[in-house]
């Protein structure tokens, strides 16, 4: 089941599985719940925050987690899509800041939001 309505279904469920299992050697990697219900995962060398994703909203969960990835750094960024203003408002309350937009990537079709983080 989706759990947003605005997000086409881009990539078929081996694929995402795919490129999850490429990211783990690359990212730093941060999860919650058991079963895991809430991930985050960072790429030190780009310092771009890859993924935040919380099926708990509101419990202060992504916070810890995106806390615990500014801590020795100065400097994160991101992209939200466009259409997921409430992202967008919990990126700006945490000290992000638009900076620009981008064109959607293929397989995505939805165009994205670049923020960024500094200390």
């Amino acid at each position: 089941m989706a759990q947003t309505e605005w997000m086409p279904e881009e990539l078929p469920e081996e694929k995402l599985e795919e490129l999850i299992r490429e990211a783990f050697p690359v990212r730093e990697i941060w999860v919650s719940g058991d079963p895991v219900d809430c991930y985050m995962s960072v790429d030190p060398k780009e310092l771009k925050v890859g993924a935040l994703y919380c099926l708990r909203t509101g419990e202060g969960i992504g916070k810890q987690l995106l806390d615990q990835a500014k801590k020795g750094r100065d400097y994160l960024w991101l992209t939200a899509h466009e259409p997921n203003i409430a992202a967008q408002r919990f990126y700006r309350r945490e000290g992000f800041v638009v900076t620009g937009t981008e064109p959607p990537t293929p397989p995505e079709t939805l165009p994205v939001i670049r923020m960024e983080w500094r200390a």
